[in-house]
């Protein structure tokens, strides 16, 4: 790929450090002046070969000898993004961490919000804790900033040298209030620094913003990492000595090596493939895209917009990260993800094989994995695909030892081999679907408006699959897919992120002080710019101001304004997020955030003539095994055709192999390609995907885990509605409530993990609805209870139930219910849960079996009346009822999913 005449006369090379393969873009000047893009992929661990793949990737691209340095000379700067944060966290291999806090709170971070991140397991293992030593520092500070307690410094200096000399380095401060008035950690960060400790982490430096326990986790995270990101990054700088080395932050902006911080690596790499897909996709012309990043460990999802989407506060390996990030989903279905067969069910996941010892096709004795079952269907072309495994890395991949394994699972499960590989991939593909569906349709986006861009190694090799599982009609697909995290290195822009807590009420008086903070944080970050020596005079600033309800915890990203420009914004935010407007509450600015951007370079790709219709050009036809227009899989003669050979213009019908250097894409039977103008792929489905499959009643262990993922995912999404849409606090951020599906006799089907204290009792609820309503439902009828002697718990837990007909059903084939924790329904004392009642109706408004919707029409006034009745009735009717609308929204959810699901596979 030739580029336009550039000054620079020496290389840069744009890097991404995946977990199992390292791609390396380099951009080559020519000697007309201009520059050509040139690209190496290679194993990220190949212990045999080199001791860093990407300084390997380096010297190959460059001509060099291993161990020969690379120069200022020849290479004007490295862009990269890397894993190895992301994996000594999720590995639990990062530094010895030492954790200072206040007195009283040693536990606090284990504790946390006592969470429980795989709700059903009997067995429980919580997360393996980042620090291994704490200090309790005899010190504690107010909430306004009044000293109840001096630091004793005598008393810490005294712990920090016992830790010291146990062998730890690195260190994590985090008081109480630390964030706000820090004079307490400042002294203690000082002392640390007095007895030798390297790295010193504290949290008003390193996360200043409200909430002990994720401010707590993420100066941890980055004491814990920092330091084994620092020796990479020395590693990395001292075989190119002198060279301008920058690195890809988690928030998708880059950073000057040294001022790289575990905190912002998490996401590294991904934030690389955000970048290039969203650039390349403006070039091309795609407005609304939905990224599509399977490599060998993990796909990575994401939706854009126009707008790089970021979330300010997410968890990674089980710990809290108050800290920039492109949102981006992950799942664990990699190229390497382990097949594995119970006697019952396929499952693919979540363990992967990684690089070493990899896929068993990869000549490393490793397992089956995603990579092995599309070698078996002939989707992936052993003589097509690099040539870099074995222990000598220049072999091809082995087919004949992934026919064997397969062979031995065709026994166990009696069926045929590429049968087994095929429910593999369908397995995979629906798993990556349901992680789309998170990112997009429970956000209230309509997929089938957007273009899937697939990109890493494997992403074109389901592409056509995942956009059919979501319905979906397009696919794009760059040419350096294969490597476009690595493009996206050398597209980003360059940038610093500075935060600072407030909590103040958006006023017109406010707005000064807002103002000069924001000021502040602007001429902090220009300056960070300029030390980077990134031309700070052409930076652009963007500031934003957090913004919330008073009494609420959901805090959204505005741009700064005046107070009406605020509330504006936030509301059309908070209408588009959460469905609803909180009338009469106020507004509180919870944080300002500045961004300070030094745009990156723009992709610059020429356009070619198109050319004439021909016969597509190929290089032979080979089988491939795949589902048919009619969805039923069979073997297929397949149009094997070689990227290189195609001109723009050519059109390639499917079933086809289009094999690359760094990818492979597969055309789908019922799908066609075409190469554009700037040389871009663009998958189109041309005939209409069969709507129904036959599924039949035999037990299928394909089919078992399918569905078993279908039904989990609708269950996920009701509960993803319920709380975007619930007006309460109970209900919208701690959680409380549950949502199931349930056959027509009112047995549990599935249930998201949700309160294990709901989904026991549910079923007792449908039941009754079902008994008691015999012959008298009708479609778009809704039923509401809480009645603790007809399957409800305590009376605010109050349970909407949907009946859900099919086409043409006289009785209801499936319910769907949602119970949620309402913040009163009356009673003796708010909140509806008196110690001390004697009769039921002390405690509230009983309901039992309560038409709520009746064909369709809410029945508001009847319901509130109820509401309002009795000896002790509910203090805010109103409120109930909004949280009612929101579960009707999620029963609504489930039906809709339910009635796609039949649509595709039948009853």
């Amino acid at each position: 790929m030739s580029h336009q005449p550039s000054p620079m006369s020496r290389w840069q090379f744009w890097i991404d450090r995946g977990g199992t393969f390292t791609d390396v873009v380099g951009r080559r000047p020519e000697s007309d002046g201009t520059f050509t893009l040139v690209t190496h992929k290679l194993l990220s661990e190949n212990p045999e070969q080199y001791k860093d793949a990407a300084v390997a990737g380096i010297r190959h691209l460059l001509g060099l000898k291993p161990g020969e340095p690379v120069t200022p000379a020849q290479v004007e700067c490295v862009k990269m993004g890397t894993t190895v944060a992301t994996n000594a966290l999720l590995e639990r291999k990062g530094e010895p961490t030492l954790l200072i806090t206040t007195r009283g709170f040693k536990d606090a971070l284990r504790i946390a919000y006592q969470n429980r991140p795989r709700l059903f397991d009997r067995h429980i293992v919580l997360p393996e804790l980042l620090y291994s030593r704490v200090i309790e520092a005899q010190e504690r500070v107010g909430a306004q900033g009044e000293v109840i307690e001096p630091l004793d410094e005598a008393h810490l200096k005294e712990r920090l040298w016992a830790a010291y000399d146990a062998g730890l380095r690195s260190v994590a401060i985090v008081f109480m209030h630390g964030y706000r008035y820090t004079a307490h950690e400042q002294a203690a960060a000082r002392l640390a620094r007095e007895a030798g400790f390297t790295q010193v982490s504290s949290s008003h430096e390193t996360s200043p913003m409200m909430k002990f326990v994720s401010r707590g986790d993420t100066t941890v995270v980055d004491a814990y990492l920092s330091p084994i990101l620092r020796r990479y990054v020395d590693q990395v700088a001292s075989e190119m000595p002198g060279v301008k080395l920058f690195f890809m932050q988690s928030s998708g902006g880059l950073t000057d090596a040294g001022t790289f911080q575990g905190k912002d690596a998490i996401l590294s790499g991904p934030a690389g493939g955000i970048v290039g897909m969203a650039r390349t996709a403006e070039l091309a012309g795609h407005e609304k895209v939905i990224g599509f990043d399977m490599g060998g460990t993990s796909t990575d999802v994401s939706h854009y917009a126009g707008a790089f989407e970021r979330e300010f506060e997410t968890q990674v390996a089980g710990v809290r990260m108050r800290a920039p990030m492109m949102s981006i989903h992950t799942v664990a279905a990699g190229g390497g993800s382990i097949l594995g067969f119970d006697g019952a069910r396929f499952r693919v996941g979540p363990e992967s094989a990684g690089a070493n010892p990899g896929p068993a096709s990869y000549r490393r004795g490793g397992p089956l994995a995603v990579t092995d079952a599309n070698v078996m269907v002939g989707k992936i072309q052993p003589a097509h695909f690099p040539h870099v495994f074995g222990h000598a890395a220049n072999e091809a991949l082995d087919g004949d030892v992934v026919a064997q394994k397969f062979a031995q699972l065709a026994v166990q499960s009696g069926r045929s081999q590429e049968d087994v590989a095929h429910g593999f991939i369908q397995i995979a593909v629906q798993q990556m679907a349901n992680a789309i569906k998170k990112i997009s349709v429970a956000r209230g986006y309509d997929v089938t408006r957007y273009t899937l861009q697939c990109f890493g190694g494997a992403g074109g090799q389901h592409a056509c699959l995942v956009a059919d599982a979501l319905g979906m009609t397009r696919v794009f697909v760059h040419p350096l897919a294969g490597v476009l995290s690595a493009y996206g290195m050398g597209l980003a822009d360059q940038n610093v992120i500075r935060e600072q807590a407030v909590e103040i009420k958006l006023a017109p008086d406010a707005l000064p002080g807002i103002e000069a903070t924001l000021d502040a944080l602007a001429a902090t970050a220009r300056t960070e710019l300029e030390r980077q020596q990134a031309g700070s005079s052409t930076a652009v600033v963007h500031r934003r101001v957090h913004v919330r309800y008073e009494g609420s915890d959901s805090a959204l990203i505005v741009p700064f304004g005046s107070q009406a420009e605020i509330t504006a914004a936030f509301e059309s935010a908070y209408r588009q997020r959460f469905a609803f407007l909180m009338q009469g509450k106020g507004l509180v600015v919870e944080a300002v955030s500045v961004e300070a951007v030094v745009p990156g370079d723009a992709p610059v790709e020429p356009r070619h003539a198109l050319q004439p219709a021909r016969e597509t050009p190929h290089r032979g036809m080979v089988r491939m095994y795949t589902g048919g227009v009619d969805g039923v899989p069979a073997w297929h003669s397949a149009l094997l055709v070689v990227r290189e050979d195609l001109r723009p213009g050519d059109v390639i019908p499917g079933p086809a192999i289009i094999a690359e250097k760094n990818a492979t894409t597969i055309v789908e039977p019922g799908w066609q390609a075409q190469l554009t103008d700037l040389d871009h792929l663009l998958l189109d489905r041309t005939v209409a995907r069969a709507v129904q499959h036959a599924v039949g009643t035999t037990v299928d262990p394909v089919l078992l885990e399918v569905f078993n993922n279908l039904f989990m995912n609708i269950a996920e999404q009701m509960g993803l509605q319920l709380q975007n849409t619930a007006y309460s606090v109970n209900i919208k951020e701690r959680l409380d409530f549950s949502c199931a599906l349930f056959d027509t006799a009112g047995n549990l089907i599935a249930n998201a993990p949700h309160m294990p204290v709901h989904l026991g009792s549910m079923g007792e609820s449908i039941k009754t609805v079902i008994r008691d309503n015999a012959g008298r439902m009708q479609p778009g009828d809704v039923f509401v209870l809480n009645d603790p002697y007809h399957g409800g718990t305590h009376l605010p837990d109050i349970t909407v139930i949907t009946p859900v007909y099919l086409e043409n059903n006289a009785e209801p084939t499936f319910y769907v219910g949602s119970r949620g924790h309402h913040a009163d329904v009356g009673g003796i004392t708010p909140g509806s849960m008196p110690p001390f009642s004697t009769r039921i109706e002390e405690e509230g408004v009983q309901i039992n079996n309560v038409k709520l919707v009746e064909r369709g029409l809410l029945r508001e006034a009847e319901m509130i009346a109820l509401l309002e009745s009795g000896e002790y009735p509910s203090r805010n009717p109103q409120q109930n009822m909004a949280d009612l609308r929101a579960q009707i929204a999620a029963n609504e959810k489930g039906q809709q999913e339910l009635r796609r699901m039949v649509g595709e596979f039948g009853l």
